[in-house]
């Protein structure tokens, strides 16, 4: 499927950075017949990428953006935010600039300065894989893609950016970048740690059965591990930096929804250890009705 003439998107379009996000980009843009040229930091990633086909051009050289129309800055945040000169130097002053990391309150105040036609914007889509093997097609499909402009942002780059989206398949959303950092605290980096929380806790209970006699117990809690449990650690397997960075970026937000979230487990708790069975059912008939909101 090619992009339509009046959608306003039009290449070439500069993606930084050929991970499972930019990769994706790539693929997805070649499939519409837009010219994607890529920018990536080692000689051994562009020869994959270029075998993979992830983008028309790749090069570890910043000269490769010139020309563009759109860049997509696909870069680790603590890359973001402390972007390296040579690729300030080779952004085309003419290009819309964006990027896709998930805390937006500190990308859009580093950014701001650097360039005029900069656009803070964050696709809700992944994986748990990451690298240049990771891009796939159709990421981007019916998840939500948000922006967070203020009264800086030019409009018609953020034209660009919502064509880009919706061109990809993506719903477009806007709002604050604070409103931004707190939802996806609760939705996206909470997840990560409760997550990861989770496989610390049955790995340690199951240690702590060994002690008390149970010597087969952490063999058996693996064995018997299936879907339920796959679905609710998918996150917490995932990539370390990337929770570490939104953790460390959006820290007062990922602090608040912990504190949400501990509240709420005590609760829970307190049920359990006091027989209140029609409490708990009540609260888990709730947490049924509340769920089909969230997806």
């Amino acid at each position: 499927m090619t992009i339509p003439s009046g959608s306003g998107l039009q290449g070439p379009v500069g993606v930084v950075g050929l991970g499972l996000i930019g990769g994706s980009l790539g693929l997805d843009l070649r499939a519409r017949g837009v010219e994607v040229r890529a920018l990536v930091h080692r000689q051994a990633t562009a020869e994959r990428a270029r075998e993979r086909g992830l983008a028309d051009v790749v090069e570890s050289d910043p000269a490769v953006l010139a020309g563009c129309r759109l860049v997509v800055l696909a870069l680790p945040l603590h890359r973001l935010l402390d972007p390296a000169p040579e690729l300030l130097a080779a952004l085309p002053a003419e290009a819309a600039i964006t990027d896709v990391g998930s805390v937006k309150g500190p990308v859009l105040e580093r950014w701001q300065p650097l360039h005029p036609r900069f656009v803070a914007s964050h696709p809700m889509a992944g994986t748990a894989q990451a690298g240049v093997e990771a891009g796939v097609r159709d990421l981007f499909v019916d998840r939500p893609w948000v922006a967070t402009p203020d009264a800086a942002t030019e409009p018609e780059a953020l034209a660009q950016v919502q064509a880009l989206a919706e061109a990809l398949g993506s719903r477009w959303l806007s709002c604050g970048a604070a409103e931004h950092d707190q939802a996806v605290a609760l939705i996206s980096h909470l997840p990560v740690l409760v997550s990861g929380a989770l496989l610390l806790g049955a790995d340690r209970g199951a240690v702590a059965g060994v002690a008390a006699g149970a010597q087969a117990l952490p063999e058996l809690v693996r064995a018997l591990a299936s879907s339920g449990f796959a679905d609710t650690t998918r996150v917490g397997g995932g990539n370390p930096e990337l929770g570490t960075l939104m953790a460390r970026h959006n820290q007062a937000a990922v602090l608040a929804a912990l504190a949400h979230y501990r509240q709420a487990l005590e609760a829970l708790e307190q049920q359990v250890r006091s027989n209140a069975w029609p409490e708990l059912q009540a609260e888990l008939e709730r947490c049924q009705q509340l769920r089909p909101e969230f997806l």
